[in-house]
């Protein structure tokens, strides 16, 4: 925020007071002018990093108005002009807005039916290490279900291994691709117990937990849940 002028002359006023004060005592012949450099370079350092703040925040702020555009485009159908922006913001300064453009073009290809183009743009940001791990999660976890009929299962295994932990937010899509995975690898012993705690997870989708019951039953493995406190007549 810019000083105001009359807080500029009480300001320098005091330094001059000082200073006054600091020549009576000898002190300024000795320090004086190093001090004078360290403020001045203090106040250029400082100065520096509010524009640079301010700045940022305008880059946001247009930025934030490029994807509103961008979304009203692909509502009113106009999708070459929302590719044109999103190419452009893909390119930002602002790696939050590369991720999020990056895959809002891979949704597009994949609604277009270009498989090929949404594999690549998710692929360019799940590897990405610039990015943050949960734009790059999102993106593997979207390019693998893609990719999943074609893929080899220790690949699809390899993947999403990490992810397919109960407590972790892609436990539901990861944890199921992985399962399947197990399953075409002909070790149900492996599938059954993700499943089964699939099944159990209240943070997975009901769909997706409705699906794990059928199959863990299917493998041997009850994952019906009883009521904590059933009801007695």
């Amino acid at each position: 925020m810019a000083i105001k002028p009359k807080d500029n002359e009480a300001f320098y006023r005091e330094v001059d007071e000082e200073v006054r004060r600091a020549q009576l005592t000898g002190y300024w012949h000795r320090y004086g002018k190093a001090m004078i450099v360290g403020v001045v370079l203090l106040l250029a350092g400082l100065g520096g990093f509010l524009y640079w703040q301010h700045n940022q925040k305008v880059a946001a702020g247009k930025n934030g108005e490029a994807m509103i555009a961008v979304f009203d485009d692909i509502q009113a159908g106009r999708r070459k002009e929302a590719g044109a922006k999103l190419d452009r913001l893909a390119k930002s300064d602002s790696i939050g807005y590369q991720a999020v453009a990056t895959l809002t073009k891979a949704d597009l290809a994949i609604d277009a039916g270009n498989q090929d183009a949404a594999i690549a743009a998710f692929r360019t940001v799940a590897d990405d290490p610039d990015l943050p791990e949960a734009y790059r999660n999102l993106a593997l976890v979207r390019m693998t279900a893609l990719q999943f009929d074609t893929l080899d299962p220790d690949v699809v295994i390899s993947r999403l291994r990490p992810l397919a932990k109960a407590g972790n937010p892609w436990f539901g899509s990861a944890g199921e691709m992985v399962a399947i995975a197990h399953i075409k690898q002909n070790k149900p012993q492996l599938a059954a117990p993700i499943f089964a705690a699939l099944a159990k997870d209240e943070a997975v989708p009901e769909s997706l937990r409705s699906r794990a019951v059928q199959m863990a039953g299917s493998l041997g493995v009850d994952a019906i849940q009883e009521p904590a406190n059933p009801v007695k007549e």
